[in-house]
């Protein structure tokens, strides 16, 4: 029996593309994510792309940011950021509140929130225990 990907749970494609244009119009327009914001280009169209794309393979749908870009290395490609415990806190601010506004399954919100504190805080790079 096939188990039912969060990709699919999410709606496909439609659904993580919304889930990631929230996220990144959230981070344009939280002044408490303005430390965050400010690490990313002037231009998110990049980042949103990107996000998708991983996201897309990461939640069990096609594999996009893998056939495009190789492995991806997260930890490795964010190195250039000083990412600390204010940076961590901002981006999960920003993704906490998108899933709050679009994800009605309850423990679908909780799986995606646990999984991204988690790869959130594997990305620190400055800091306690980083």
């Amino acid at each position: 029996m096939n188990e039912i990907t969060t990709y699919e749970r999410l709606g496909g494609e439609e659904g993580l593309k919304a889930l990631v244009d929230r996220f990144y119009d959230l981070m344009d327009q939280l002044p408490e994510a303005k430390t965050i914001r400010d690490l990313h280009a002037k231009d998110l169209k990049s980042s949103r792309e990107k996000l998708f794309k991983f996201l897309s393979g990461f939640f069990g749908g096609p594999d996009l940011f893998v056939q495009q870009y190789g492995h991806p290395m997260l930890r490795r490609r964010h190195l250039p950021f000083q990412i600390g415990e204010d940076e961590r806190d901002q981006w999960l601010l920003c993704m906490s509140q998108a899933i709050e506004e679009l994800i009605t399954d309850p423990e679908l919100a909780l799986q995606l929130r646990v999984n991204f504190a988690r790869t959130a805080d594997h990305m620190r790079n400055v800091g306690p225990e980083s």
